[in-house]
């Protein structure tokens, strides 16, 4: 085998996360409001947001069939299955911030029993985000 041509070895990050979102617009909303990033990319279909340097692929429901066929879709009613968890230097503080632009918290602040200290909120699309210390 021609060593020259070996592919180094993967993973070494995600570049980009889709979100199956029922109402685009109000989940794009939330994400300018909340997270203060700019849309890096939007057409009638998704909206995109980055996120360090992973994009944030939020995807109007409509149009998820022709990515994902022959898989279906599950419904947000379906329950969670991920968390996305975003490092910040004082929990409480964020907290205060995501309260006061209007993000109701599902838990926390708490000290968790593995050593850090986290609260998560759900955003429009039912996708849970932790803010962790």
């Amino acid at each position: 085998m021609d060593q020259s041509a070996k592919v180094d070895p993967w993973p070494k990050e995600i570049s980009a996360i889709t979100l199956f979102v029922e109402d685009l617009q109000a989940t794009k909303q939330y994400y300018l409001q909340i997270f203060g990033l700019p849309v890096v990319f939007e057409d009638s279909n998704s909206a995109v947001f980055k996120f360090g340097n992973t994009f944030i692929n939020l995807l109007n429901t409509t149009s998820v069939k022709e990515l994902i066929e022959p898989a279906r879709m599950a419904r947000r009613e379906a329950g969670s299955r991920f968390v996305f968890t975003i490092p910040v230097d004082d929990v409480d503080a964020m907290c205060a911030e995501l309260t006061a632009r209007g993000v109701i918290l599902l838990n926390g602040p708490m000290d968790r029993p593995w050593g850090i200290r986290t609260a998560s909120f759900v955003d429009p699309g039912g996708y849970i985000w932790e803010i962790a210390k």
